[in-house]
């Protein structure tokens, strides 16, 4: 395996995760972590003054979400290594990150060999997956009907994700760094490819793809209506 020192920005909301991982990381004689990130915004900062080989990136993160963040790395560096570290499993997720910009993606349900492995793949800017989203992408291949999330931009991915956390078009403007003109009207074509004709209908189609679990919501698909109504009723 190669013995050159590969430098490693670790990006993970929690502290206790990253000292593990940075642990067994460290014990790798060709890996370095030379720096930790907590959020999106110290994450793009990190990147920008370290200038590290491979990005490991967790995708759920406060603010910015890491898809948005690597989209935004990837705007700044095009030739960027970002290897994502999640615990979502659903191939959605794989997918919409590949489109951001990532090489690969690893569920932390993975063994650490597959992680270490995974980190050497994308440092010599080699594709890679886990096996668990390796064949899951593999089975929604052999089903009769395309999934309705591949239809979605990483943008409209990423207003889905924070409209089922109950975010305001304001909220959700301001962390992606657009207008809210522009979430609305990403709202409309999300329900619309979605195939969906109210929030209700969006949410529940949202837990049953499994981008968002039942126990993370805020509170119940019909109170989740109210809140955004006022906000929509100009569509």
């Amino acid at each position: 395996m190669n013995t050159e020192r590969i430098k490693i920005l670790l990006v993970d909301d929690h502290a206790i995760v990253r000292e593990g991982y940075r642990s067994l990381l460290q014990k790798q004689p060709g890996l370095n972590v030379i720096a930790e990130a907590a959020d999106g915004a110290q994450a793009y900062m990190l990147f920008k003054e370290c200038a590290p080989d491979v990005v490991i990136m967790d995708l759920s993160l406060p603010g910015q979400s890491g898809l948005a963040v690597i989209a935004r790395i990837k705007q700044r560096r095009s030739d960027a290594r970002i290897l994502v570290f999640s615990m979502h499993q659903h191939p959605s997720f794989a997918l919409q990150a590949i489109r951001a910009g990532a090489l690969g993606y690893v569920t932390k349900s993975s063994a650490p060999e597959v992680l270490i492995r995974a980190i050497y793949d994308v440092y010599q800017s080699r594709h890679t997956l886990s096996a668990d989203i390796a064949q899951a992408l593999a089975l929604e291949k052999l089903g009769s009907n395309r999934n309705a999330l591949e239809t979605l931009t990483v943008r409209e991915f990423e207003i889905l994700r924070l409209l089922m956390e109950a975010k305001t078009p304001d909220d959700i403007a301001q962390t992606l760094n657009i207008s809210p003109k522009t979430v609305l009207n990403c709202h409309y074509l999300i329900k619309r490819k979605l195939g969906v004709a109210s929030d209700i209908e969006l949410t529940r189609l949202a837990i049953k793809m499994n981008v968002i679990d039942l126990l993370e919501l805020s509170g119940a698909p019909e109170e989740q209506e109210k809140r955004h109504k006022s906000d929509y009723s100009a569509l």
